[in-house]
């Protein structure tokens, strides 16, 4: 028997990167958390907690599928830059990642149909050059960082700022796309 893949994200990302390499979710069903950080959390411990909260919220009511939750945060030391809602915000953090090193964490959750719940964490380190005032403007401008993690979107115009990348692009853009084929194939997924 054939079980069905659930991705428990609307993110149009996930969904595309995803499908870049042949994986098409039979269902796209969004868990609807609370995604604010707990007290003193770091970035790291909230994308793993985010991605596991997302599969299991699904995974109660769809017990015979494979559930694939991720979260993605980013993070400038111990501080968690959000999603960017606005311009002030989407400013604040470019002007805190200028110049410096940071880290997009991808917390990615598997749960079989047999419920056994695996969770991995990606991360990425990512150095910004030294961002002028008009650099910033501009990429405001654009409106690419309207509710992105961190303020930006690697796939567009902020390609142009990374001087150094270690680990997974795609971890960037949404979802490590190494990790999810592993996890998948290490539990007997076939799509």
């Amino acid at each position: 028997m054939k079980h069905s893949l659930i991705l428990a994200s609307a993110s149009p990302r996930r969904i595309d990167l995803l499908k870049q390499v042949g994986i098409t979710p039979d269902e796209i069903l969004p868990a609807d958390i609370d995604e604010a950080p707990q007290k003193g959390e770091l970035p790291r411990d909230l994308a793993q907690r985010l991605s596991l909260q997302k599969a299991r919220t699904i995974a109660k009511n769809h017990k015979d599928s494979y559930i694939l939750a991720a979260d993605t945060v980013v993070g400038a030391g111990r501080v968690i830059l959000d999603k960017a809602e606005d311009e002030a915000y989407a400013c604040h953090c470019l002007k805190t990642l200028s110049g410096r090193r940071h880290h997009v964490y991808g917390g990615i959750t598997l749960i079989t149909p047999d419920g056994k719940a695996l969770t991995r964490l990606v991360d990425t380190l990512i150095q910004f050059k030294r961002l002028s005032s008009q650099e910033i403007e501009t990429y405001v401008e654009s409106g690419e960082w309207q509710g992105k993690a961190g303020g930006y979107a690697i796939q567009g115009r902020a390609e142009g700022y990374i001087k150094f990348i270690r680990g997974s692009y795609s971890n960037v853009v949404g979802l490590s796309l190494y990790d999810t084929i592993r996890m998948l194939e290490g539990c007997g997924y076939t799509s």
